[in-house]
């Protein structure tokens, strides 16, 4: 896998899980880098996230989807360690966030 974790010193006083909800709130905004960066958290298990290959898939896949080429990379290195149906349920996340209206038009 090519994916690199991001810096710890990058949230230099700011806590783990804040950095997510950071995150989080920045993706519910359509900000195509904060997807990315869920994808990097949730593929090496760093900034407070768990290991969770399918979220992973899904920050990338929704960020790929709004043009940025180094998660359409890492998506599809993380696909190779996925079984169908983990990426099935990665998709149907991703298509359940936009539905929900969580991220908005850019």
């Amino acid at each position: 896998m090519n994916i690199i974790a991001i810096d710890a010193n990058a949230s230099r006083g700011t806590s783990a899980e804040s950095l997510l909800g950071a995150w989080l709130a920045a993706a519910s905004q359509g900000q195509v880098g904060a997807c990315f960066d869920l994808g990097v958290a949730f593929s090496t298990g760093s900034n407070g996230a768990d290991c969770d290959l399918i979220e992973a898939h899904k920050w990338f896949n929704l960020a790929a989807a709004r043009g940025h080429e180094e998660a359409a990379h890492c998506r599809a290195d993380i696909s190779d360690e996925m079984t169908a149906r983990e990426i099935a349920e990665a998709q149907r996340r991703a298509r359940q966030w936009l539905a929900e209206g969580r991220q908005r038009a850019a």
